[in-house]
């Protein structure tokens, strides 16, 4: 339910798009209207019923400046000891990045990226484990893909015609995130004139985009982007109207883990931040995220299963 501040600037946003924005506002309103909830996720060749579980993704970041654990699994037999320790702990995916995209982050090579991520996913496969990538880039995305990756966690949200072929001739699995910006000035003033609106509009609008292209929405997640061009107040009402997204129809990851604005709130540095982003995992799936992507496998899981009985 919306709060009465929620609720005049849903009343202000919506009046602001029907006179604007005609088709964006029918695809606004078709997106927080619908009665569907996404509960199944189908690509390649697996299968999740979401309304029987909520899946884990385990955060694996090969870069010397990610924002909690860079440098701290640079190299192939860090990396695979860290992703081992993981699924020993019950992550259900392995989610690989070799860019940062902590804001202010500085891009990387293609070929760099590319070097740091291929041989972890080619190894990794071979044992059988759901793997991601996380990359805005096609020609990285299809390499993973080609070395065994089984999902593209696209954190520009498929903005990129090149990203969304490389979906139409895949059966890939995909995650279409919401970003304000780039990594380098995501976080420089971010401004919108109802958060929980504008990347509903815009999600609901890459949606159709990949259905467009011939992508099955059943292979596709959604994610708002929590700390992607977000000051801590749109964070915190993401969080308090996520439920408002599921009329998508697609499930809802939250990747909230160690992020900043759990340190606003409590006043304590990443490495302080698990009991916070533990609850932030617990409050996402309580309003209807049914996917986390976290740092801290094992304390995570036990906490959500505990809520998923109370639920």
């Amino acid at each position: 339910m919306l709060d009465v501040l929620d609720r005049s600037a849903f009343e202000s946003y919506t009046d602001s798009l029907k006179t604007s924005n005609s088709v964006a506002f029918r695809a606004f309103k078709r997106a927080l209207e619908s009665d569907s909830t996404g509960w199944n996720w189908a690509f390649t060749r697996h299968r999740f019923k979401l309304d029987q579980r909520v899946l884990v993704m385990g955060i694996l970041n090969y870069t010397p400046d990610s924002f909690y654990d860079g440098g701290r699994y640079n190299g192939l037999d860090a990396a695979l000891e860290r992703a081992e320790c993981m699924v020993s702990e019950g992550a259900d995916i392995i989610d690989i990045g070799g860019e940062s995209t902590r804001p202010r982050a500085q891009p990387v090579s293609l070929d760099d990226e590319l070097s740091r991520v291929i041989p972890v996913i080619e190894t990794l496969a071979r044992r059988n484990y759901l793997i991601s990538i996380d990359t805005r880039h096609a020609i990285v995305a299809e390499e993973a893909l080609n070395a065994g990756a089984s999902i593209i966690n696209n954190v520009a949200g498929f903005r990129d015609q090149e990203m969304i072929d490389l979906m139409a001739r895949t059966n890939a699995g995909g995650i279409i995130m919401h970003m304000q910006g780039e990594p380098r000035t995501m976080q420089t003033s971010p401004s919108y004139t109802w958060a929980t609106g504008e990347i509903a509009l815009f999600l609901s609008q890459m949606l159709d985009r990949l259905n467009d292209a011939g992508v099955d929405e059943q292979r596709l997640v959604i994610d708002p982007g929590i700390g992607f061009g977000k000051t801590l107040d749109h964070n915190i009402e993401l969080f308090r109207n996520l439920s408002l997204l599921k009329g998508l129809g697609r499930p809802i990851l939250i990747g909230a883990s160690r992020k900043s604005f759990i340190g606003g709130i409590l006043d304590l540095p990443v490495e302080n931040r698990l009991e916070g982003s533990i609850a932030a995992a617990v409050i996402a799936v309580m309003n209807g995220a049914r996917i986390v992507r976290v740092h801290d496998v094992r304390e995570t899981i036990r906490a959500i299963r505990v809520a998923e009985k109370m639920l």
